[in-house]
């Protein structure tokens, strides 16, 4: 959610600070702030604005060579400029910058208080500094202050400190929150998301929870928190700058949703058998005999990770003829789930770091669950505690609404399905007709994209709506969802979604003439149910904008989007399209800021 970049090295710090600012923007933040080194002191700007105005409010900055900044994500405080980001001790020699929650935030504040401390801000962070500032009075090290300090500290965090007095050397620590090392030539940096790092290296060193890290300018040491060395060696990560450029268009949702074909194919490579009709997923690590013991499927996610693990809950269901549901993970971790050692539990996260899921696998893996991981980030915390799962390949998703991660997901779990289904019941024939399904998908996906013109034109029509409601039935319910979902959060018109069995059973009272419905109409064996429905909010008054791949009886509808056939099972995944178009398109005729949505951020590393 925050921002964290951290650089010594023997450059000007403060344009490598800011340049990953930028590139972290797409987490959502509310304030940025800024510290460098200055004539043994520490030289801090920060306030509650954009990373644009930052930059105008530091001007050409220090020749300082090393430094610490963050853009903020407000859970402790306000977004107000004391409360932005680095936070310092009284003396102003400590500063630190923060992702996360601490859990006993008032107790600290209240023991520090007691102590004699002065709060300048409303936030958690600043206990962190004012710890760090005491321990350092029976502290060899920087590290070792902060080692001390971290041992009253009870939550989530990601955090980079800075003593004014060595200035050459940041400590870095990590539990819950997610920070990345950057390895370079004679400079180290240090950031909470990759995108910060790559324009200068894509050698980089993954910190896991518990672990500390020192840099310098010429090399690095981690350890546990317990002073235990850890000596981790860098990777390097398959992406680099060029991925988080525009490319010519206007914000990077647009970019994204038309990335979705060759996302799929890159998804494709490798992972359909047509001699034997079935998928190959060897990351599972699961062989045949594995895979037939498996006797029901959870999918977990939040959000639309979520709504993705549905549609793969029912192709599980539909090719497997295996029990299988999906569950947000919030709910999971808390309500003492019984762990079956007989379910194949499945993980979900495009960032690999979303917090709630990731406490859910820690929960399983302590119950004995059998966990996979389905991520787009290689390296990222999910992908390590569950060491086996399914990459993406979708390549780096910037806007904040996920669009091409959330198509890979369902295109994933097409896959985990069938080769579920193969090992049991599944005919060759119907695994062969869902193979070719399979591959045809990217173009398919294409050809809903070259159709984005008249998916504007019917957002435009329907630009001035108070609400809408999606609608969708068995296969299409969790798409309706997902639609729902990403008009709420990109163009803050209210939406919510129903299956339409369920509207007789209340929402229909909310129907007339200002509340559409955009209702999914597969071409399936519920097609009369499906106009059924139409009928029944068309008596009401309410306007009807059909999404489907069927032929509809002339002028039962108010507007209609056409969607190609792939196959019933796989359709859910390309009806999902049109209404990410539908709602861009409609947010962009609001005038929302596309990438950025007000109160959202794109990796959500906290509760």
């Amino acid at each position: 959610m925050c921002g964290i970049v951290g650089y010594v090295g023997g450059r000007k710090a403060t344009p490598i600070l800011l340049e990953g600012l930028h590139r972290l923007e797409y987490r959502g933040y509310d304030s940025a702030g800024i510290a460098v080194p200055h004539r043994s002191r520490l030289k801090v700007t920060k306030a509650a604005v954009r990373v644009g105005e930052l930059r105008d409010l530091v001007g050409d900055g220090l020749p300082a060579t090393s430094g610490i900044a963050h853009t903020r994500w407000a859970t402790h405080g306000e977004p107000t400029d004391v409360n932005a980001h680095p936070q310092q001790d009284t003396s102003k020699r400590i500063a630190v910058v923060h992702n996360g929650i601490l859990e006993n935030a008032d107790e600290l504040r209240a023991r520090l208080t007691a102590d004699g401390v002065t709060f300048a801000s409303d936030t958690d962070t600043e206990a962190i500094a004012h710890l760090v500032a005491a321990a350092l009075d029976g502290a060899e090290t920087l590290e070792q202050a902060v080692r001390t300090a971290l041992q009253d500290v009870e939550g989530a965090y990601g955090i980079v400190v800075m003593d004014a007095t060595r200035p050459g050397e940041l400590v870095v620590a990590r539990n819950g929150s997610p920070i990345v090392l950057g390895v370079g030539d004679g400079e180290m940096f240090v950031a909470s998301d990759v995108a910060a790092l790559v324009r200068y290296t894509q050698s980089v060193v993954y910190l896991d929870d518990g672990e500390l890290a020192t840099l310098t300018a010429d090399d690095y040491r981690t350890s546990t928190l317990q002073a235990r060395s850890t000596a981790k060696s860098p990777t390097t990560v398959d992406v680099d700058d060029t991925d988080f450029q525009l490319d010519g268009y206007d914000n990077f949702m647009h970019k994204e949703m038309h990335e979705q074909p060759d996302a799929i194919r890159r998804a494709l490579l490798g992972r359909l058998d047509e001699r034997f009709a079935t998928a190959r997923l060897g990351g599972i690590n699961l062989d045949a005999r594995a895979l037939r013991a498996v006797r029901s499927v959870k999918f977990l996610g939040c959000g639309s990770a979520y709504y993705a693990g549905q549609i793969g809950a029912n192709l599980v269901e539909e090719l497997a003829r295996l029990p299988a549901d999906a569950e947000p993970a919030s709910e999971f971790r808390y309500r003492n789930p019984v762990i079956d050692g007989d379910t194949l539990y499945v993980a979900v996260s495009q960032s690999g770091e979303t917090a709630d899921t990731l406490a859910a696998v820690r929960e399983l893996q302590r119950k004995g669950g059998q966990v996979i991981g389905v991520v787009n980030v290689v390296g990222s915390a999910i992908a390590r505690e569950c060491g086996h799962g399914v990459l993406l390949h979708s390549g780096p998703e910037v806007s904040v609404a996920s669009t091409k991660a959330v198509t890979s997901m369902s295109f994933s779990f097409a896959l985990l399905a069938l080769l579920l289904g193969r090992v049991r019941d599944l005919s060759v024939a119907n695994g062969t007709r869902i193979v070719q399904g399979l591959a045809t998908l990217p173009d398919l996906i294409s050809d809903v994209l070259a159709t984005e013109d008249e998916i504007a034109k019917v957002a435009d029509r329907f630009r001035d709506a108070r609400g809408m409601f999606f609608i969708g039935r068995v296969r299409c319910w969790p798409a309706a969802r997902e639609g729902a979902q990403k008009l709420k959060e990109i163009s803050y018109v209210h939406a919510e979604a129903y299956q339409a069995s369920e509207l007789k059973h209340g929402p229909l009272a909310l129907i007339d003439e200002t509340m559409p419905s955009v209702v999914l109409v597969p071409d399936d064996e519920l097609l009369a149910k499906n106009i059924g429905t139409i009928e029944q909010i068309k008596a009401r008054g309410g306007p009807v904008i059909a999404v489907t791949n069927a032929e509809l009886p002339h002028g039962l509808v108010d507007a209609e989007i056409r969607v190609p056939h792939a196959t019933r099972e796989l359709d859910p995944i390309l009806l999902t399209i049109p209404l990410q178009l539908f709602a861009y398109h409609l947010a962009l005729r609001l005038g929302r800021d596309i990438d950025k949505p007000r109160n959202l951020a794109k990796s959500v590393t906290v509760e």
